[in-house]
């Protein structure tokens, strides 16, 4: 059953898509799984030290993913996982996971970052506004399902 859906709609989902199986494609040329790049990438982006919830938060996967990804990790010594207060995990990279995030998810951050510099700022901002209120919108469509 096809609902009908908009021209709009299948171009996002066609782009949402294709740059999924870049980022897909980077993560494989850097010997990682999506999973574990994502980690490092988040971990990265909090400065080396980042809270499990906010992981999963930000990454979209679920715990039980993340969980698995990081007993990964752990075990090839690139993160340490440690209580954070009295209820919270916080996962740390070692020294070799720093090495490790900056050779791998730093040089995405870096290919992300010269596209936006390629960009004029009114067309940088005019993106990162509109994917907002896309994320915003598409909330508060969940509350209605």
């Amino acid at each position: 059953m096809n609902p009908g859906i908009s021209k709009e709609l299948k171009r996002y989902n066609y782009l949402f898509g294709e740059t999924g199986a870049v980022y897909h494609e980077m993560y494989f040329k850097l010997g990682l799984s999506d999973s574990a790049a994502m980690i490092l990438y988040v971990v990265l982006e909090h400065e080396g030290c980042c809270l499990l919830r906010d992981i999963c938060r930000f990454t979209g996967m679920s715990k039980q993913t993340v969980n698995s990804a990081l007993r990964k990790l752990e075990t090839e010594q690139v993160v340490t996982l440690e209580m954070w207060g009295s209820k919270n995990k916080r996962v740390c990279f070692t020294e070799k996971g720093r090495d490790l995030a900056e050779r791998t998810a730093g040089r995405v951050m870096e290919a992300e970052d010269q596209i936006f510099a390629s960009w004029t700022r009114e067309d940088v901002e005019k993106y990162l506004e509109l994917t907002e209120a896309f994320s915003e919108a598409l909330k508060e469509k969940v509350k209605t399902l």
